[in-house]
């Protein structure tokens, strides 16, 4: 029987087999227990284009807790703003597995309003 983690990962691999047909750069999210990361990749996974996370300086000293819906939006407004600086626009939004739902989904759902297109 799959533990928890490895159905997560299975989640994760078909997810990204259909964002590699795509073409577009993909906007990969990790949440832990305590902090949030989004990593904006080349369309052919070679590179990380932008990367922003609740562990950066500047953002610890905005955040109380790095493991909340809170910082979860300030990082998608972040990414947002990375990917605009690098010519992005449109991206395909890659879960990781996560369920859209909670830190997931407030992190998506800012990188949108502040203008990323998926």
């Amino acid at each position: 029987m799959a533990d928890k983690k490895e159905q997560r990962q299975r989640r994760a691999r078909q997810t990204r087999v259909r964002i590699a047909q795509q073409g577009v750069a993909r906007l990969a999210v990790h949440r832990s227990n305590a902090h949030i990361y989004a990593n904006l990749i080349s369309d052919d996974g070679a590179r990380v284009l932008a990367s922003a996370s609740t562990l950066e300086k500047d953002v610890r000293g905005e955040l109380a807790n790095g493991g909340n819906v809170a910082a979860a939006a300030l990082i998608g407004r972040r990414i947002a703003e990375k990917a605009k600086a690098a010519g992005i626009e449109r991206v395909a939004f890659d879960r990781s597995g996560f369920a859209y739902h909670g830190r997931v989904k407030a992190l998506a759902e800012a990188a949108r309003e502040a203008g990323l297109q998926f």
